[in-house]
């Protein structure tokens, strides 16, 4: 007995020294802003980039003009983001915090960016941090030289982040940017959708993630006990009052706006000059099933004063494309139906069904095939997190199911109804007097989440440069939530609204995303000077593009317009055969290594942390555009229209080839008599070139063209960090459309 005692004290006294140990190591720390170390880029190199464009100009024999194309990102993320730290953690091959200074001194002395715009997750964000966020934006700023003329502008905003876990509840991803950086033209706090992200920030965490978790990898502890006192201090702050007007809340609340319409209203109290900019929309890793954007233009859910552009193309993938099938389908009772396979498309809840299938053994066939019909149901009712309810299926089981296969760079679990086209196609009828359709300009950026805007100046360091990371061996453990074990033929129920710690919030497909992640896009302005009322302006006026990366100039405009030439992102109302005119130049040939002035501007350490050894360097060589692509848009004109219908693409190809750049020019006879609105925009294409990640599940096909094998890209030690996972692709510009109007022909 006196053994037993003596045993059960030491043991005691060992907790007790476990705990004080544990108690007196706990010494996390806030984030900081970071130093921005790099001043003004020298006024002759930023000269440099004009005078090239002036001679790429002339070459393709382009007229004179007063503007400038200007090349910017406008989606960019710090780690203040809460997924963009917890990916900075050792058990995600994190590199460590990334702060807004580095996104500065990356923008100007990596990717060597004309704009760009801070825009972490609100969700995230505490009174503190936005508070830092604003002063590292006015410092980028204030180095950037003389303000008419500087030699980057930098962009306040945030992300309204917002994820439903069904179609009706669902919006989606918005980024708002603010004109002005002043602290009395910028809202005293940014503005959170208060949806899933927001409510597993502030979800109880247990003893273990507090304070033994960070112990599973000592030498990082401290990266997550930070991650813990981040995650404590925004719990920690109070939700502002419902029904007060923004300007008169507590500067140190949460305010939330749990629908678009909401969000639009608080910004208009604000009254300052803001944009929205919607994204992601048809990236299927967290949007439901049946999710599309049609509910986004009824009542006072769109606001197109601020919602002018679109954002078609970013470090998560092209949703430029539609398609018509989906992912699943409603019956006329409105219960969720899993939609039969069609040519090249999967749709993921006919594969868990095939996965039971093959499991049924000896069950007699119409058992197995009651249990097929489950697993379909249990598949669907998880909506995004579908691979949770099949026990033991592999990633490979999966095959490329869910992924549009015949798409340029697709978004991870394609969802055609928020694409870019399926956009322009649809209409609202709620009043049919006055039909509402969207009239978006096109814009990509990077959706960069390590401070680095502008990342696909180059297709190198796949880890580094794109989101393509995953928990390590020792982070799966508890970092990430497993699907079940087991191979019995019976799918298991999932509830997607069940309370999760924020380490494991990721129940959806988050090891098969990595093989579809991309350096990311810019988006480009005709712009008529470099300050920042010039850029705000060409964004307004939608006289913008978007690039999957490389610096393609490109020109798109209405000829014979009453009021003359008139550019991309034009509204016209127009009678007769408009003829346009298209001229498109390749981007610049990289040069190994980085330029003088970026080696001379910062650090060499400081150099290699951000820029990897690799900066925007170009050569006097430009790519070759091999064709122009016209894709021709009919927005519905009654609600029963078929969408697939509508959308001509191409309607119009013409083969290039010159390495001094492409001029074509086309008319559409067929506008006058149609009797209806046409939507009208190109895209350029250059010869293919190595690019990171564009084989996605990099498949093996039978002679008939289906996948019978996956070979993914990991984001984790199953695929070497030196590999970048390089194929061949064509890299592309989209021009913002032409809307035209006015059409009287017989049936309008």
């Amino acid at each position: 007995m006196k053994r037993l005692v003596r045993v059960l004290a030491g043991v005691a006294l060992l907790l007790v020294v476990l705990v004080l140990a544990i108690w007196l190591d706990y010494r996390p720390t806030p984030e900081g802003s970071g130093e921005i170390q790099g001043a003004a880029l020298p006024a002759q190199w930023v000269a440099e980039r004009a005078a090239r464009q002036r001679v790429a100009r002339h070459e393709i024999g382009a007229r004179s003009s007063d503007k400038q194309i200007l090349f910017g990102d406008l989606h960019v993320h710090t780690t203040y983001s809460m997924d963009a730290f917890a990916w900075s953690l050792p058990i995600f091959q994190g590199e460590g915090a990334h702060p807004p200074a580095d996104a500065c001194d990356f923008a100007r002395y990596c990717a060597d960016l004309d704009f760009w715009a801070h825009t972490d997750h609100a969700e995230a964000l505490t009174p503190r941090h936005w508070g830092l966020i604003k002063d590292s934006v006015r410092q980028c700023n204030a180095l950037s030289g003389d303000p008419t003329n500087p030699d980057l502008v930098t962009f306040l905003g945030f992300e309204w982040t917002q994820v439903g876990l069904t179609p009706a509840t669902h919006w989606g991803h918005k980024n708002v940017i603010f004109r002005d950086t002043a602290e009395d033209e910028v809202p005293a706090r940014p503005i959170t959708s208060g949806a899933v992200a927001t409510k597993a920030m502030r979800q109880d965490r247990s003893l273990f993630l507090r304070f033994l978790a960070p112990y599973a990898d000592f030498a990082s502890r401290r990266q997550v006990q930070d991650l813990d006192y981040k995650v404590e201090d925004l719990a920690g702050k109070p939700f502002c009052p419902e029904g007060v007007d923004t300007r008169a809340l507590p500067a140190d609340c949460i305010e939330e706006a749990p629908t678009p319409q909401v969000l639009f209203e608080k910004l208009g109290q604000w009254g300052f000059p803001s944009m929205v900019i919607p994204h992601g929309l048809s990236w299927g890793l967290y949007t439901p099933p049946g999710s599309s954007l049609d509910k986004q233009l009824g009542g006072d859910q769109h606001d197109p004063g601020r919602q002018r552009l679109l954002e078609v193309f970013s470090g998560h993938g092209n949703s430029e494309e539609y398609r018509d099938w989906r992912a699943a389908e409603y019956d006329a009772e409105g219960n969720t139906i899993c939609p039969e396979p069609s040519e090249g498309y999967q749709p993921c809840c006919h594969v868990a069904g095939e996965i039971i299938r093959a499991r049924c053994g000896d069950l007699p066939a119409d058992e197995c095939e009651r249990r097929v019909a489950q697993a379909e149901r249990h598949f669907l009712a998880a909506g995004a997190a579908g691979r949770q309810t099949v026990p033991g299926a592999t990633m490979e089981d999966w095959g490329e199911c869910g992924q549009c296969t015949d798409c340029y760079a697709p978004a991870f679990a394609y969802r055609p109804g928020g694409s870019a086209q399926y956009a322009l196609a649809i209409g609202n009828f709620d009043d049919p007097a006055a039909p509402r359709h969207f009239q978006f300009g096109f814009l990509a950026s990077s959706d960069n989440h390590s401070a680095r805007p502008g990342t696909g100046y180059k297709e190198y360091a796949r880890t580094s440069m794109t989101e393509a990371r995953t928990a390590n061996e020792l982070g799966t453990k508890y970092a990430t939530t497993h699907v079940p074990d087991g191979d019995d033929p019976t799918s298991v129920a999932f509830d997607p609204t069940a309370p999760r710690e924020l380490i494991q919030l990721q129940v959806w497909d988050t090891e098969r995303q990595s093989s579809f992640f991309v350096t990311g896009g810019l988006v480009a302005t005709h712009a008529s000077g470099r300050d920042r009322d010039s850029v705000w302006e060409a964004l307004e006026r939608r006289e913008v593009y978007g690039t999957s990366g490389d610096r393609i100039l490109l020109w798109f405009d209405l000829l014979n317009a009453d009021e003359g030439a008139q550019p991309m992102g034009s509204i016209v109302e127009f009678q007769g055969a408009p003829r346009f005119r298209v001229r498109a130049v390749g981007a610049l040939e990289q040069q190994p290594g980085c330029p003088a002035h970026s080696v001379s501007g910062l650090p060499a350490d400081r150099l290699e942390s951000l820029c990897r050894g690799e900066c925007y360097h170009p050569s006097d060589s430009r790519k070759i555009i091999t064709r122009i692509e016209v894709v021709r848009v009919r927005p519905q004109t009654r609600p029963d229209e078929p969408i697939d219908e509508l959308i001509e693409d191409p309607w119009r190809v013409f083969a290039c080839g010159d390495p001094a750049g492409c001029a074509v020019e086309f008319d559409d006879p067929e506008y006058g008599s149609a009797g209806r609105d046409m939507v009208y925009y190109v895209r350029a294409i250059e010869e293919a070139s190595p690019t990171v990640n564009a084989g996605n599940l990099r498949c093996d096909r039978d002679v008939e063209g289906n996948c019978i094998a996956v070979h993914p890209c990991h984001g984790d030690e199953r695929t070497s960090i030196d590999d970048d996972c390089l194929l061949l692709a064509e890299e592309r510009a989209w021009s913002s459309p032409i809307y035209l109007h006015g059409s009287r022909g017989p049936g309008r």
